[in-house]
């Protein structure tokens, strides 16, 4: 058994089951809850915005948000697999043709706006997919 099978058989006990996660993809516009430790409480916080980036694979799959909150631009990474990460909300689907939107950085108003996607069905919606 050499290392890298070692390293995958040790993270495969610390990744979340496909089940639990929903497919996300770049410009969708998702809504992630975020446990926050408060004193001795945890409470879990929605952060929503636009995916703009993913990176990587398996155990260090990471995601970049974006969202405007009071006229700044706010940009969070998340680690998919982090007990941090409560849950994964996708609100709609966005139709972009790049694996990066670091170009919406530089778009205020109404040039941000993501043309929706409609062929990918959002898991636990109502409508069904034709």
């Amino acid at each position: 058994m050499n290392a890298k099978a070692i390293i995958e058989s040790i993270e495969a006990g610390y990744l979340k089951d496909k089940g639990t996660l929903p497919s996300i993809n770049i410009g969708d516009t998702v809504k992630i809850g975020v446990r926050i430790q408060e004193g001795g409480k945890e409470r879990i916080q929605p952060f929503e915005g636009t995916i703009i980036a993913m990176r990587n694979g398996g155990i260090n799959e990471t995601i970049t948000v974006r969202r405007v909150f009071q006229g700044v631009g706010v940009e969070r990474v998340f680690m998919i697999n982090s007990p941090v990460v409560a849950n994964i909300l996708v609100i709609r689907r966005g139709k972009v043709r790049r694996a990066k939107l670091y170009y919406l950085r530089d778009r205020v108003g109404k040039a941000t706006r993501i043309k929706q996607r409609f062929d990918r069905p959002i898991e636990g919606s109502k409508v069904k997919a034709k």
